[in-house]
């Protein structure tokens, strides 16, 4: 580690995992690789992070002060667990996670390596470009870590340019219900609207759709919390 700044693996290099390799990098965090055996995820990390090699996981795990895993949540546990029985943790390295579903407890058996465990949610879609890093500036990022460790997870989402979020080991599960219900839900209703006006021959569902929704999602955030009136959702 030279003056703060960290040597960064990438484990996963699809949108999410580019996207916040660029942002540490353009913080100054040098990218020791990326490991991915996926050729479109390799093609995209090559396009976003510029001289960045494809590496084992063991190398990375060699080289990096942070190792940071933006992988399939369903992968996580199994991919860790498999690197503590194969003891290639190092002691006093950052370990990071982006699983909204997840706190840092996942990584309870590479803890007892020695690692720091963190994890780093960006409460954000992302397209895998280079126009995520305007919206991460406009985006919260969940972290939780242990009480000494969370001042890292805090200074690395603002070094990212985002704003952190401290959330609870316990109100893990109950924040990403509440992420999981505004992206999914509203994707889907958004979906099912264009299709209704499609079917009545409108050719540009989404350019009429696009104001109404925006305006109507201002809206209800303006708003917050309250008891919904069924008879609201009629009229």
């Amino acid at each position: 580690m030279n003056q703060g700044r960290l040597s960064v693996a990438i484990i996963g290099a699809g949108p999410v995992g580019s996207v916040l390799g660029q942002a540490l990098a353009s913080a100054g965090h040098m990218i020791a690789g990326i490991a991915s055996t996926n050729p479109k995820n390799i093609e995209r990390a090559e396009t976003m992070l510029p001289g960045a090699l494809v590496k084992t996981l063991p190398q990375l795990l060699e080289l990096a002060d942070l190792v940071l895993f933006a992988i399939p949540a369903d992968q996580l546990e199994a991919t860790i667990g498999g690197i503590s029985e194969a003891k290639l943790w190092r002691s006093g390295q950052l370990v990071a996670h982006t699983a909204g579903q997840f706190g840092y407890s996942v990584f309870n058996s590479a803890a007892q390596q020695g690692v720091i465990p963190l994890a780093i949610h960006p409460a954000m879609s992302f397209t895998g470009t280079s126009v995520d890093l305007a919206r991460i500036r406009e985006s919260y990022f969940a972290v939780s870590a242990p009480t000494v460790a969370l001042p890292i997870a805090q200074a690395l989402v603002i070094e990212m340019g985002a704003e952190p979020l401290v959330i609870s080991e316990d109100n893990r599960a109950i924040y990403f219900e509440a992420i999981s219900v505004a992206t999914n839900f509203s994707a889907m209703i958004v979906n099912q609207a264009i299709g209704l006006l499609e079917s009545v021959g409108v050719s540009d569902a989404r350019s009429v759709l696009a104001p109404v929704v925006r305006s109507s999602v201002e809206v209800a955030i303006a708003a917050g919390h309250k008891p919904i009136d069924p008879s609201e959702l009629l009229g």
